[in-house]
C-alpha cells in the first residue's frame, strides 16, 4: 500500500471511527460524515488521475455534488433540531415524541 493510499483509507477509518464512537452531538456526527466524504473524493480523484482514463472524470464531480447536498441537509436538520429542541445533544433526542 503505497503512502497516498494509507493517508487516505486512515482519513475515512479515522471519520468513521469518529462517527461511532463519539455520538453525543449531531454537529459532531456530520462533521465526521463530512470528512469521509472529502477523503472519498480526494480518493476517488487520485484514482482517476492515475488510471488517466477521462471516462471517470465526472465521478469525483458527481461525489463532491453529493457531499454538498448531504452537508446542506445535515445542516438544515441542526438548525430544526437545535430551534425545537434547544441542543444538539443526540440523548436529548426523542423521535417517539414530536
Amino acid at each position: 500500500m503505497t503512502p497516498v493510499h494509507f493517508s487516505f483509507s486512515s482519513a475515512f477509518i479515522l471519520g468513521l471511527m469518529g462517527l461511532a464512537f463519539h455520538r453525543t452531538h449531531l454537529l459532531s456526527m456530520l462533521l465526521c460524515l463530512e470528512g469521509m466524504m472529502l477523503s472519498l473524493f480526494i480518493a476517488l480523484a487520485v484514482w482517476t488521475l492515475q488510471l488517466e482514463s477521462t471516462g471517470f472524470s465526472a465521478a469525483p464531480m458527481m461525489l463532491l455534488t453529493f457531499s454538498a447536498c448531504e452537508a446542506s441537509a445535515g445542516l438544515a436538520l441542526l438548525v430544526a433540531t437545535t430551534r425545537t429542541h434547544g441542543t444538539d445533544r443526540l440523548q436529548n433526542l426523542n423521535l417517539l415524541q414530536c
